[in-house]
């Protein structure tokens, strides 16, 4: 079941520090109902859908575009909702906001409730992420007679507000922390037998375990790692893409071995303001089961 983020009783339960950290949320939310300057004018599709920590992207890893379907001189916005449910019966629903101005600059939140399963049955952890992205060099679309891509540099403030529970028991050294990445997208029109060709790569530098789900850093190593994300999609129609994502994540805790996460992904968009997501998403090892997969839907609306 997919939540609807523009509900306010999915804040009900906040504690007194999240309440802080959502407000910002809240308040773009507002301003995205009475703001009469949205507009569409780019290429349906090419900015992505809603990465799982709320830039615009892939399902797993940020790209260098510019979230919501604004143009240079126009403010773009975009809301959404994600599930995650593995065959472990790990359970993630993540909720989120992102807001471009003028094709530039990009800035988001996102909220993160995870459940342990039977893990820590009962329990789970909840995590606010704040990102933002700038556009540094080139357009991944319209620059078709240069080689060089659109660029990107971001970054990803996440905070575990449960890190006391699991995070610690297992050996995590703190429960906030940043991600700092570039990412290069380049959309290349007419690529494939007439069908355009979206490639995008990321280098991110983190220390996160399970995206911050268990804390950051551990017994492992405490500093930031340099880990690759990689991905690829092709448009068969003018409104629908298929496509593949992966990312590396970093190793830092003896209690298990953290795996890669690569996903498959189908994104359809039946409107300029909507686009929907199913992915097959393989994560791996998560805490004490192995080989966990599951079935990726996300829903966005955008303007």
């Amino acid at each position: 079941r997919l939540e609807d983020p523009l509900m306010g009783a999915s804040l009900t339960f906040l504690t007194s520090r999240s309440r802080l950290a959502a407000w910002p949320c809240v308040a773009l939310m507002g301003w995205m109902a009475v703001c009469p300057a949205w507009a569409g004018d780019r290429l349906l599709g090419t900015s992505g859908v809603s990465q799982i920590e709320g830039a615009a992207g892939g399902g797993l890893t940020p790209w260098a575009v510019i979230g919501g379907n604004g143009s240079s001189d126009q403010v773009g916005a975009s809301a959404y909702a994600t599930h995650i449910r593995t065959q472990g019966k790990f359970n993630l629903n993540i909720q989120g906001v992102a807001v471009g101005v003028k094709n530039r600059v990009e800035v988001s939140m996102a909220r993160w409730s995870f459940k342990f399963s039977d893990t820590v049955p009962g329990k789970s952890a909840q995590m606010n992420v704040l990102g933002a992205k700038v556009r540094v060099l080139g357009d991944a679309v319209y620059d078709q007679d240069m080689w060089w891509p659109q660029v990107s540099v971001g970054f990803q403030h996440k905070h575990n507000e449960d890190f006391k529970l699991v995070p610690t028991l297992l050996g995590a050294t703190r429960g906030s922390d940043t991600d700092w990445y570039v990412a290069a997208t380049k959309v290349w029109l007419g690529a494939a037998w007439g069908r355009n060709v979206l490639g995008n790569l990321t280098l991110r530098a983190t220390r996160a375990n399970q995206f911050g789900i268990l804390g950051f850093g551990g017994d492992l190593g405490n500093r930031h790692q340099l880990m690759p994300e990689a991905s690829l999609a092709v448009l068969v129609r003018d409104d629908l893409a298929v496509g593949a994502e992966w990312r590396a994540k970093p190793d830092r805790l003896s209690a298990f071995k953290e795996e890669n996460a690569w996903d498959a992904f189908v994104a359809w968009f039946p409107h300029r303001n909507l686009s929907l997501t199913a992915a097959w998403l393989e994560l791996g090892n998560i805490a004490d089961k192995p080989s966990q997969r599951s079935l990726y839907l996300s829903a966005q609306v955008g303007f």
